[in-house]
């Protein structure tokens, strides 16, 4: 079965293009962290690849390399503004796999004892808290 191709039309890519907004996190040469707008924890960050690619099955090493460096950091990151007790690390590949949006992106969320995740593609955040999330996330990462 071969993946059905790129298509520069998904949500991140208009976001990585300037056509949508989003709340950055951070952002270098390769990758950015956005907040994710139906997040399933407080301090729910994607981690994108600037290049384009569908997920995991497509993308370059050396992309897959930069979104994973990226997404350490942004644990790191997440642990420290959040005060969590650890980390949940997502990412999807294909409508099998629960993939909803075809650009490569990975999930970092905080996480808590005896707290669950909402659920995957849930209710959409307020956003002056995703501002406000996004604001401590940055200021832990400096």
């Amino acid at each position: 079965m071969s993946a059905p191709a790129y298509d520069d039309q998904n949500v991140f890519a208009k976001i990585l293009r300037g056509e949508l907004p989003s709340h950055k996190v951070y952002e270098d040469d390769k990758t950015l962290v956005i907040m994710d707008i139906m997040p399933r924890g407080d301090g729910h960050v994607l981690v994108v690849p600037k290049a384009p690619s569908r997920n995991i099955l497509d993308i370059a090493q050396e992309d897959l390399n930069a979104v994973m460096a990226t997404a350490q950091t942004m644990a790191r990151a997440v642990i420290k503004a959040f005060d969590a007790d650890g980390t949940t690390i997502q990412q999807f590949s294909e409508p099998a796999g629960g993939q909803v949006v075809f650009h490569t992106h990975v999930h970092v969320i905080p996480r808590f004892e005896g707290v669950s995740l909402k659920p995957h593609t849930g209710t959409m955040a307020d956003n002056d808290l995703l501002a406000e999330h996004a604001e401590k996330i940055r200021a832990a990462l400096s």
